[in-house]
């Protein structure tokens, strides 16, 4: 049983930056991958980036250079630093972690990218 809550959303404007945070419940987070998915309006949701237990990153190649995934084990939070932010990046932003017992999700929080 895991409870995610995203936090950190906002407006900002282009070049901007923001960084989002994901609290999880459970000391199961440590040793689960963790992720960030995004769905902009009229889209389909899709993978932002991920980061397993260990540390090791993979991004979408749309924020490679510009997003940032990272954990603090100890404080159970997963992060996601924004930098360079681009109209195109507005969307509702999710966390996600899968374990073997179940994928679980935050509630989403907005992120709004003017030009």
């Amino acid at each position: 049983q895991v409870q995610l809550v995203e936090s950190g959303g906002g407006l900002v404007q282009a070049g901007g930056s923001l960084r989002l945070s994901c609290a999880a419940s459970g000391s199961i987070f440590s040793i689960i991958p963790m992720a960030w998915y995004r769905q902009a309006p009229g889209k389909q949701r899709e993978l932002v980036a991920t980061i397993t237990s260990g540390g090791s990153t993979v991004y979408a190649r749309s924020v490679k250079g510009r997003f940032t995934i990272s954990r603090d084990n100890a404080k159970n939070t997963l992060y996601l630093q924004m930098n360079s932010l681009e109209p195109q990046d507005t969307a509702v932003y999710y966390c996600n972690g899968d374990s073997a017992i179940g994928n679980y999700w935050g509630q989403g929080t907005q992120v709004t990218v003017s030009s």
